[in-house]
């Protein structure tokens, strides 16, 4: 018993001198996991799958948990952010409402660059407002807690904010792997050229969550938010689905202009934000620290990696 004891607690020493690191492998190690078995196994499509890529996405929570226990930090305090909704009626409105602005400006672009589309038909709001509620919780928001919940805090204590929103975004791009290698996923449908704009947008994205997070003073639920309806904003996108896929053969060069028309709104804000915010903090306060984020303060001998 004294042995394994010595053992958890060597460990957590460990996860507690390399935070970084260890939230990182923790966070791809289970959802690479889940995920990567899911896409070996060869699943069909169905709500089954659905729910199980979902919660392959819990990886970033997961790691930021097990480092912030391991360094006897408040794991109350770091979920708080998660229920975190006393931010102002300006930004709620910014949390729904800019989703359906990136949306009108990329339908606009496609319009002009002569994409077609069908007015004919629109989805019900309520599929939007449950695409938002599943969003929130499971299909990307939940990731929050990790991404913006914990690493941002820890890489603003010694980068900038852009600087930080890069590094995750990276970090959140190439988790995303698996999905890629998933037939039955969006991701792995797509051919290169609509890849590499995935990671253009995702990197803009990461900008505007920065921003989001920083400007709310740590409201992961906000960003959720904020993210859900970005993800679910295609729901309304106007685009002929018979010229876009004709007989069941996706369009490339139609399908890569809906792509291009939809990252360059991200693009546009994101560079916005640096021009008005500046990159140092993409905000008008002092982002959130580390300790706002659930964790002890740092002491020389328990060096973050």
């Amino acid at each position: 018993m004294y042995v394994i004891i010595r053992g958890m607690s060597s460990i957590r020493t460990w996860i507690d001198q390399h935070r970084l690191l260890s939230f990182v492998a923790i966070a791809y190690a289970f959802t690479w996991t889940i995920q990567g078995a899911l896409a070996y196994s060869g699943m069909e499509a169905s709500w089954t799958h659905s729910i199980l890529i979902g919660f392959g996405g819990f990886g970033p929570p997961i790691g930021a948990a097990v480092v912030i226990w391991a360094s006897g930090g408040s794991l109350r305090r770091w979920v708080g952010q998660m229920f975190k909704w006393r931010i102002g009626a300006k930004w709620w409105a910014l949390a729904f409402g800019l989703p359906l602005i990136i949306l009108s400006l990329g339908v606009l672009l496609f319009v002009l660059a002569g994409g077609p589309i069908d007015l004919t038909e629109f989805e019900s709001p309520f599929i939007y407002l449950f695409a938002m509620a599943w969003g929130t919780v499971w299909g990307g928001g939940q990731e929050d807690l990790g991404w913006r919940g914990f690493m941002l805090p820890i890489l603003q204590d010694s980068y900038s904010a852009l600087t930080s929103s890069a590094i995750v975004g990276v970090t959140w791009a190439a988790w995303h792997l698996p999905l890629f290698l998933n037939a039955t996923t969006t991701h792995g449908g797509w051919p290169l050229s609509q890849q590499l704009l995935w990671m253009v947008s995702i990197l803009a994205g990461s900008i505007l969550w920065t921003w989001m997070y920083n400007s709310t003073g740590g409201s992961v639920l906000a960003v959720a938010v904020f993210h859900a309806g970005v993800n679910a904003m295609g729901i309304f996108h106007p685009a002929d689905q018979e010229a876009l896929i004709p007989n069941g053969v996706p369009d490339p060069w139609l399908n890569l202009l809906a792509e291009v028309t939809g990252a360059v709104p991200l693009v546009l804000i994101a560079i916005l934000l640096m021009v008005v915010y500046g990159g140092d903090r993409l905000a008008n306060r002092d982002p959130p620290t580390p300790q706002d984020a659930g964790l002890p303060p740092e002491t020389d001998s328990d060096p973050v990696e």
